[in-house]
């Protein structure tokens, strides 16, 4: 042990991941001064965008919003081509933003952190990956993403299968030929909808296996002329600062008319003009609807009533239809003419709820009723989200504590950002923070700068070490619960509460209170002189590295 830390490479920090939270911290506090290590598990930037090149992958978030507002620079030579950009674009604009802010010289890519470990005596972090590099650092920024932890179904046999094996979140890079081919598709959720919608367009014969009938709304993508590109760019400013109040994060509409505030004329108007208008526009009509089941269910039966209408098949418009569970209590999806691929006579749904899948063979899926021979089956069944990928590697705090232990009940924090127990080590879009309910990248640009100013004060007045206090830490769970309790999200077996994940703890531990509630709370910490962590002088011993602008104000 002690030879191998002797071979230490000590930086300042370790960055723990290369999707847009990763990029932020990495130039941040690269420009702060810092001695920094970035690694990625993958070959390049991009985060989930660098693993999701499936079909018809697009991001179902506007492009405005999906986008950094940090530099103005990039904000300006930047253009979007689509109001809903695809995965291609995507990645293209992560790709320019490295390359404009010159951030891969810092990355180790193609490397996984295996181990960190807290060394209270030298208040460091020791971070060993699968190529045998070892670092020092004084902090660790996990910026990990709510999704990046792949997981596949609990269906008997995956291995055995015999055709070809495809994970919509690891798509091979060199795009399979699907031509022709007998496809089964498992998952219906924003990946697996995208793929059905795409690939029941070609050559194929495409066997849907539906487990849950996913709720979504019409995306209506539209292509972005030069006129508004110019309009769109004079008006950042007002557009970032409107975000940064908004409970989304982002420019999407927020009501506050409740439901039955309207009588039931104007109800069916309103929602009428918002199916036509597409994205998540619905979601903005009216400001009750995750907390009040009449309201709910009356906006449910409008879209149930939109699926009947465009699914020729009255028999099969009945089996898509989502029961039993709130709708927008799991992840609102957009889609582009998700309903009338069922109209493709080569596209064909196996509704498990009435036939349930009972393994995968070496020639298909096997359902109670028979098999349905495969050439290609391709899963679509998500992620072990919020805290798969910081529990995939080992991480121990002080006195040994490991993370796995003190996440056991689900994960703690406070803010989602920084815990009790495990000093200088911080996360952005941690899962107790708004995390996958609000717009990512606003939150990463919130989280990584709340950060920065942390540290600054360490600096300035000889701190060496800070964690979560653990009053501080309950009191901020405590808020976490009590709002998600007065909403209808618990009613649906969610990734979002963790039902998807055999064994995992369940609970809505996101912040549900929105974005600008939280950045409130991020901004009282602050402003309380940080009151609500714990600190502990630098040691002799420590790292003597502090640079001058990360010391001077920000």
């Amino acid at each position: 042990m002690a030879e191998v830390e002797m071979r230490a490479r000590r930086v300042d920090m370790v960055i723990v991941g290369a999707g847009f939270g990763g990029m932020y911290a990495t130039w941040k506090f690269r420009e702060m001064g810092f001695d920094i290590v970035s690694i990625e598990a993958g070959g390049d930037v991009g985060g989930v965008w660098y693993w999701n090149r499936y079909p018809g992958a697009r991001c179902d978030l506007l492009s405005v919003d999906y986008s950094y507002g940090f530099s103005d620079e990039i904000q300006q030579e930047w253009s979007w081509s689509e109001q809903f950009a695809s995965q291609p674009e995507i990645l293209a604009y992560a790709n320019f933003v490295a390359d404009r802010l010159d951030l891969r010289k810092h990355y180790c890519f193609d490397t996984r952190v295996t181990n960190a470990r807290w060394d209270d005596a030298r208040q460091l972090w020791v971070v060993r990956t699968d190529r045998g590099d070892v670092f020092e650092a004084r902090f660790c920024i996990m910026s990990t993403g709510p999704l990046s932890m792949p997981t596949d179904p609990d269906i008997p046999g995956i291995a055995r299968f015999g055709g070809t094996l495809l994970r919509a979140a690891k798509w091979p890079h060199q795009a399979p030929d699907l031509a022709g081919k007998r496809i089964g598709v498992i998952g219906t959720g924003s990946s697996g909808m995208q793929i059905i919608q795409t690939l029941g367009r070609t050559d194929c014969q495409l066997f849907v296996f539906q487990r849950t009938p996913s709720f979504t709304l019409p995306m209506r993508n539209r292509a972005l002329d030069d006129a508004y590109q110019d309009e769109l760019k004079r008006n950042y400013p007002a557009i970032r600062a409107a975000c940064r109040q908004n409970p989304t994060g982002g420019a999407r509409p927020v009501s506050t008319r409740p439901f039955f505030s309207l009588p039931a004329e104007h109800r069916r108007e309103l929602m009428e003009q918002a199916w036509a208008h597409g994205g998540h526009t619905f979601l903005g009509i009216f400001s009750d609807l995750m907390t009040n089941q009449q309201a709910n269910d009356q906006v449910a039966d409008f879209v149930r009533e939109k699926i009947s209408q465009t699914v020729t098949d009255p028999r099969l418009a009945e089996r898509l239809l989502p029961r039993g569970y709130p709708i927008f209590a799991r992840r609102p999806c957009l889609d582009t003419g998700y309903y009338e691929t069922y109209n493709l006579p080569n596209v064909h749904l196996v509704d498990c709820l009435e036939d349930p899948i009972v393994e995968i063979t070496q020639t298909g899926v096997r359902t109670r009723s028979g098999e349905t021979e495969l050439d290609v089956l391709i899963l679509a069944t998500g992620y072990d989200a919020l805290t798969g990928a910081m529990l995939s590697f080992e991480i121990t705090g002080r006195e040994g504590r490991p993370l796995a232990g003190k996440w056991a009940d689900g994960p703690c924090s406070l803010l989602g950002i920084v815990m009790e127990g495990f000093p200088n080590l911080f996360m952005t879009t941690g899962p107790n923070g708004p995390a996958a309910l609000a717009n990512i990248i606003t939150i990463s640009e919130n989280d990584v700068d709340w950060i920065a100013d942390l540290i600054t004060h360490m600096n300035r007045t000889g701190q060496g070490a800070v964690e979560a206090g653990l009053p501080a830490e309950e009191a901020w769970m405590e808020r976490v619960r009590a709002l998600a309790d007065n909403t209808l999200l618990m009613k649906a077996k969610t990734w979002w509460v963790g039902s998807n994940i055999k064994g995992k703890p369940q609970g809505m531990l996101m912040f549900t209170g929105g974005f600008h509630k939280y950045r409130e709370a991020c901004e009282a910490v602050a402003a309380s002189g940080y009151g609500d962590l714990v600190f502990e002088a630098r040691a002799e011993t420590g790292p003597a590295h502090t640079p001058e602008a990360a010391t001077a104000a920000q």
